[in-house]
């Protein structure tokens, strides 16, 4: 079995902990702006797709080349063993991005491509035209300053969809961003954990199932299951040893909402997550008490981006540093918000901050660290 390299996409600002991710799964990575990546078997792309929580997905890159004419973009393409990965019924539409390239014209690219593609599986296969009716295999041609990367896409649906989130709230965090939020705190699985604004209840159902050592892919499929490059006994072996690593604990997660829509919604996706001894409560933010002298408290509250919120938003913002302040002193709190006075309406300064994007929105995480007993 031969070894392929991978690249495992990231939110800017992510890419150290999807690096972390893929280093705890054995394999040596390369770090740059949205992607790492990294070598492996065929093994690996169904780890990688079944364990990472913080990447987007994972491509299979066929190559990298210099391209500055679209002769070249063919010829180059052309060349390639394509009948290595795509068999004669797969379908294999093209994607494309352009930047800072001589060949700037995406959908010219795209069909360059793809013609290069058909060109050489004709003469592999022998066949003038393919119905494409089966296994998807979506070629994505990326430019960058004139370098080409030809790559397949392994994943399929975003790895955000994790399969357990049918419905969710109106405005809902991504579980990549959720899963992030959680590693970028001091949390360690044996102190309570709460999320006081739970929504669809992301936040804490993605806390109790790294505390329980879920893979976040094991309840959804991939497109590169039905690849010839991948056997099914190696991804059914790898779903198996992923089971055999669930820990059966109930770890101390908790999820707050005022409406009690929210709480039965969030109860109703951790059951089908797996994670279903999370305590859920309808209350309001002035209301929360403490579960222990120390714990982890993370939330994504609304930022008040619409006129008519904002003066809503400031309350709950002042409320929750009353509260964190005088209830929580012993606890961690971080509040992730594109909301820019929320220090100011929180009534304290911020031990750190740091840049994330919820989806196209800017945003800060901000971090309160427990002050330490003397």
């Amino acid at each position: 079995m031969g070894t392929y390299t991978y690249i495992a996409t990231a939110t800017m600002g992510l890419e150290s902990l999807v690096a972390k991710e893929i280093q705890a799964l054995g394999y040596e990575t390369t770090v740059e702006n949205g992607k790492v990546t990294f070598e492996g078997e065929a093994e690996a792309l169904c780890r990688t797709n079944l364990w990472l929580r913080t990447s987007d997905r994972v491509k299979l890159k066929i190559t990298s080349f210099k391209a500055t004419t679209f002769d070249e973009l063919f010829e180059a393409t052309k060349a390639l063993p394509w009948e290595d990965f795509i068999p004669v019924y797969g379908e294999f539409p093209v994607v494309g991005r352009s930047v800072k390239s001589q060949l700037y014209s995406v959908p010219d690219c795209q069909k360059i491509v793809k013609k290069a593609v058909v060109e050489r599986l004709k003469q592999t296969y022998n066949q003038s035209w393919f119905n494409e009716d089966g296994p998807l295999f979506k070629i994505e041609v990326a430019l960058l300053k004139d370098e080409v990367t030809l790559t397949l896409d392994t994943t399929g649906d975003g790895l955000h969809k994790r399969g357990y989130r049918r419905l969710h709230s109106e405005a809902p965090l991504k579980e990549t961003l959720a899963a992030a939020m959680i590693k970028l705190t001091n949390w360690r699985f044996d102190t309570p954990f709460l999320d006081p604004f739970c929504g669809s209840g992301t936040i804490p159902i993605e806390a109790a199932m790294m505390a329980k050592n879920i893979a976040p892919g094991l309840k959804r499929g991939f497109v590169s299951e039905q690849w010839p490059l991948v056997s099914e006994e190696l991804w059914q072996q790898t779903r198996e040893e992923a089971r055999d690593l669930i820990k059966d604990i109930k770890p101390a997660v908790y999820g707050c909402d005022r409406d009690p829509r929210m709480t039965k919604l969030s109860a109703d996706n951790a059951a089908l997550a797996g994670v279903d001894d999370i305590e859920w409560k309808t209350k309001d933010v002035k209301d929360l008490n403490p579960l222990a002298e120390q714990g982890v408290l993370v939330c994504n509250p609304p930022y008040g981006t619409r006129l008519e919120d904002r003066e809503k938003v400031k309350k709950m913002y002042k409320t929750l540093g009353l509260v964190s302040q005088k209830q929580f002193q012993g606890w961690s709190v971080y509040v992730l918000t594109a909301n820019e006075q929320f220090e100011e309406f929180y009534g304290q300064k911020a031990t750190k901050k740091r840049k994330l994007f919820n989806g196209n929105i800017k945003t800060d995480y901000y971090q309160f660290w427990a002050k330490k007993k003397a």
